[in-house]
C-alpha cells in the first residue's frame, strides 16, 4: 500500500501545511490532500494509506450534496481539468486532488456541536459551559445538545493548538455581519449533513467548517468539508452517552500515541503497521458508509 507523504512536482513549490500540499496557480489553487496524518498537532513520520484520497472523495461528496443550499469553492477533482504541468502527475495527484477558487480566508473556525465531546465535555465539567455558551446541568459526557451551538476557534499556526472563543469574540475579529452568516450557515449544513449521516447509521456530533470570501464579496464554504478530519462521526448503533464512543477517524492512532507516552509535542513517530492499516481501514469504512459506494481506489 503505497503513500503519497509529499507531492513533488518539478518546477513547482506548494506551501506544504500539516496533511495538504497546496499550489497557488494565480486566480486559482490546486489542493492535493496527502497520505500524512497529524496527532495532537504533530505530523507522524510515516503516513495512511488512501487517507489523502477518502478526504478529497468524501469532500467532493458532500460539495455535490450541498450544492443549491451553499455556494463553495470547488472547481473540479478531474485530472484533465488541472493545467500542465500538473496534469501529467496522475500517480501523485488522481483522487486525492481539488482545484478551488481562490478567496480571502475568514481567520476563524467555525465550529458546530451537536453533542457534548472533545473540548467542550472537558470545558463543561469545569465550567458548565461550552465556549462561553451555557448549559444546563447534569449532561453526561457525548450526550446530545438540545439544539446544536456554533462555538468558533481561533486559527493557530503550525504546532500551536487553535483557542475556542465566543461568538462575541468572532464578531470582533470578522465583523458582526460576516459572523452572524456564517454562525447560522454552519449551523444549517451541519444539521442537513446530520440528517443525511443519520440515514446512513451514523452520528454528526461535531464539526469544523472554514469559509472565505471571494472578490465579490461572497462568503463561500472552502476547505475539507465533513471528513473524518474535520468532524466527528460515530456510528449509531455503538452509540451510548456517558463515556467516550467509537469514531471514524484517527483514534487508533491517539490512543497508540497515548499508549507510549508520546510527549504531543513532536517530533513525530512512526506508526507501527497494524495501527497504519487499522486506521486506513476506518477512513474508507466512512467513505463507504457516508456515499453508500464501494471505494474504488485500492491498489
Amino acid at each position: 500500500m503505497q503513500t503519497i507523504l509529499q507531492t513533488k512536482i518539478p518546477g513547482q513549490e506548494p506551501v506544504r501545511g500539516k496533511v495538504r500540499d497546496i499550489y497557488d496557480l494565480g486566480d486559482k489553487l490546486l489542493i492535493v490532500a496527502t497520505d500524512r496524518i497529524s496527532a495532537f498537532d504533530v505530523v507522524m513520520t510515516n503516513g495512511i494509506p488512501y487517507k489523502g484520497i477518502v478526504l478529497t472523495q468524501i469532500s467532493k461528496f458532500w460539495f455535490d450534496f450541498l450544492s443549491g443550499q451553499v455556494e463553495h469553492h470547488l472547481l473540479s477533482d478531474r485530472l484533465a481539468d488541472l493545467p500542465k504541468p500538473f496534469s501529467n502527475y496522475a500517480k501523485q495527484l488522481k483522487g486525492r486532488s481539488m482545484l478551488v477558487r481562490k478567496v480571502q480566508v475568514l481567520p476563524i473556525e467555525c465550529v458546530v456541536r451537536g453533542y457534548l465531546a472533545g473540548s467542550g465535555w472537558k470545558e463543561y465539567q469545569q465550567s458548565g459551559t461550552v465556549c462561553g455558551v451555557k448549559l444546563s446541568a447534569g449532561l453526561k459526557q457525548c450526550q446530545k445538545l438540545p439544539e446544536p451551538i456554533f462555538t468558533p476557534a481561533t486559527k493557530a499556526e503550525r504546532g500551536t493548538h487553535d483557542e475556542n472563543i465566543g461568538f462575541a469574540e468572532a464578531a470582533k475579529i470578522v465583523g458582526v455581519d460576516q459572523a452572524t452568516y456564517v454562525r447560522d450557515k454552519s449551523i444549517e449544513v451541519f444539521q442537513k449533513a446530520g440528517r443525511y449521516a443519520e440515514s446512513k447509521g451514523l452520528i454528526l456530533a461535531d464539526t469544523k467548517f472554514e469559509w472565505g470570501v471571494t472578490e465579490a464579496g461572497k462568503i463561500i464554504l472552502i476547505d475539507e468539508v465533513l471528513t473524518p478530519d474535520s468532524s466527528r462521526f460515530w456510528p449509531a448503533d455503538k452509540y451510548a452517552p456517558g463515556r467516550d464512543q467509537e469514531s471514524f477517524d484517527k483514534q487508533f492512532v491517539r490512543n497508540w500515541l497515548e499508549e507510549i507516552h508520546f510527549n504531543k509535542s513532536g517530533p513525530g513517530v512512526e506508526l507501527p503497521p497494524d495501527i497504519v492499516e487499522k486506521t486506513s481501514e476506518k477512513y474508507i469504512e466512512a467513505y463507504e458508509r457516508l456515499t453508500g459506494k464501494p471505494f474504488a481506489w485500492r491498489a
